[in-house]
C-alpha cells in the first residue's frame, strides 16, 4: 500500500496542526499536561516514517532485487534513519530538560538538532555540488 503524495501532505499537516494546537494550550497553562504528552503528535508521526523506512529498507532483502544503482539509494536511507534517530534524540532530550527529569545543560540538549543540521547541510552541498563521473 503506497500512499499518494497528497495523503502524506495532509497527514503532515495533521500532526503538525495537532502538536501546534497541543503546544498553545501547554504554553498558555490551560492544560497541565506533561511535555512528554505534547510531543505524542510528533512521535506518532516520526513512528510512521520510521515505519515507511524500515520497510523499505528490508524490501532490499526480498528474492528477485535487483541491486542494480541500489548502494547509493540505501546510503540515502540509511541518512534518513540516522537523521530520525538524531530528531527523535533532541525531542526526548527537550522534553526531559522542560519536564525537569534532568539538569542538563540547554547547550547539551541541542547537541542531537545540531548534528542533523550538519548532516542536512552536508547532504544539500553533495546534492547540489555532486559532478557525475560517467
Amino acid at each position: 500500500m503506497r500512499m499518494s503524495l497528497a495523503q502524506r501532505v495532509l497527514l503532515t499537516w495533521l500532526f503538525t496542526l495537532l502538536f501546534l494546537i497541543m503546544l498553545v494550550l501547554k504554553l498558555d497553562e490551560k492544560a497541565p499536561w506533561n511535555w512528554f504528552l505534547i510531543f505524542i503528535p510528533v512521535w506518532i508521526f516520526d513512528t510512521i516514517l520510521l515505519v515507511m523506512l524500515i520497510v523499505k529498507m528490508a524490501g532490499r532483502c526480498k528474492s528477485g532485487f535487483d541491486p542494480r544503482n541500489g548502494s547509493q539509494n540505501m546510503k540515502k536511507k540509511v541518512w534518513y534513519l540516522i537523521a530520525m534517530l538524531l530528531k527523535l534524540a533532541f525531542c526526548l532530550a527537550l522534553c526531559a530538560k522542560l519536564q525537569r527529569f534532568t539538569t542538563i545543560k540547554l547547550a547539551y540538549v541541542f547537541i542531537p538538532l545540531w548534528a542533523l543540521l550538519i548532516g542536512a547541510m552536508v547532504e544539500l552541498g553533495y546534492n547540489v555540488f555532486y559532478v557525475r563521473r560517467d
